[in-house]
Order: C-alpha cells, then structure tokens, then sequence
C-alpha cells in the first residue's frame, strides 16, 4: 500500500466507547433506560467487557461527568491560554463564547443532556463540574476588575451558552455584536 493512502481513524479506545454509547443513551431516553446491558450492546461489547470498566451505572455516570469536566477544563484552559493582556480570564470567557461558534455542536448537546439528567439523578455528582466552574471563577477573581464585572461576564456567558444550548433563543449578528460590546466594557473595568 502506497505511504500516501489515506488512513482509517482509529477506533475509539473501549472505555471511550462505553462512555459514547452511555452518552447517547441519556440524551435519547434519559438516565432510567441507562443500563449496563444497554451500554454495553450500544457499545459494541460484552457486559463483562463493559464491567471490567464501570462496575455499576453509578460508576457510568460518574464517568460521563468526569469526561465532561475535563473537556470544559481543557477548553478553558486554552482560551485562557490564547490571551495576553489584562483581565485574561474575564476576555477568554468571552473569546469562549463569541469566537468559537463550533461550541454549539453535537457533543455539546449530548454533554448538556448528561449534565440535566444527572443533575436529575443526583446533584451530588456534579460535583466535578462544579470543581472546575470553582477554579474558573479563581481565575475571572485573579483579574481583578471592579466588583461583579468578572462575574457578570461569566454569568452573561453561561447564560447565553445555555441558551443556544437549549435552543431557547437565537441571536442576531447585531444582538451578539452589542452583548459581546457591553460585557468588554465591563472587562475593560468601565461602568456598563
């Protein structure tokens, strides 16, 4: 075979495949038809394959939740990593939401389903993704803007995110362009 013929992708590993397969089963039906049987014949595997990754459902869902904390962790991460200049979280924030429109996309939709429905479940659980939206806010506190800007920012962000999420509005070019203006001027530490 010629070096230059295209390659076949890679199969994903068998944990990432579980965690797909349990993925697409909570956003399709919810946590109640999340069953290792199901899991596993979604996945392509045996149970006992499936049991000698999760021995439980609860341990599933512990993995779905930490998969997704450390998704929004990395993606944080590399805005944050992307900004020079003063009050660099409060601006990756915003380079989160307004600069990267592939956000929105089917993971995330499968990831906002699991977060619902384990918030459902069990609250409890998340407490991964609470863990990284706590160091994001150290980070939005590090910039040391004027009381509220930062968090005001991060709120207006969160909800604007979850909206297009959910699909409960959508946002003109000239709605997104003046949001976008309003929450840099509290990034700029100026009276809104």
């Amino acid at each position: 075979m010629p070096d230059d013929a295209p390659q076949a992708a890679p199969l994903p590993d068998v944990r990432t495949r579980i965690l797909d397969a349990a993925e697409r089963i909570v956003q399709a039906k919810g946590v109640p038809a999340l069953t290792l049987e199901a899991a596993a014949r979604a996945a392509g595997i045996s149970k006992g394959g499936l049991l000698y990754h999760f021995a439980s459902k609860e341990a599933m869902l512990h993995g779905l939740v930490a998969r997704l904390a450390e998704s929004v962790e990395r993606d944080f991460q590399a805005v944050l990593a992307a900004q020079t200049g003063p009050a660099p979280a409060s601006r990756a924030i915003l380079s989160w939401v307004f600069d990267h429109p592939e956000q929105i996309c089917d993971e995330h939709q499968r990831a906002g389903a699991v977060f619902l429905a384990v918030f459902h479940h069990d609250p409890a659980m998340l407490a991964p993704i609470r863990a990284v939206f706590a160091r994001i806010r150290d980070h939005l506190r590090a910039d040391k803007l004027p009381p509220g800007h930062a968090l005001a920012i991060m709120a207006a962000s969160d909800g604007l995110f979850f909206g297009q999420l959910f699909g409960m509005y959508q946002q003109t070019p000239e709605d997104q362009a003046a949001i976008r203006a309003a929450l840099e001027t509290l990034a700029r530490g100026e009276a809104a």
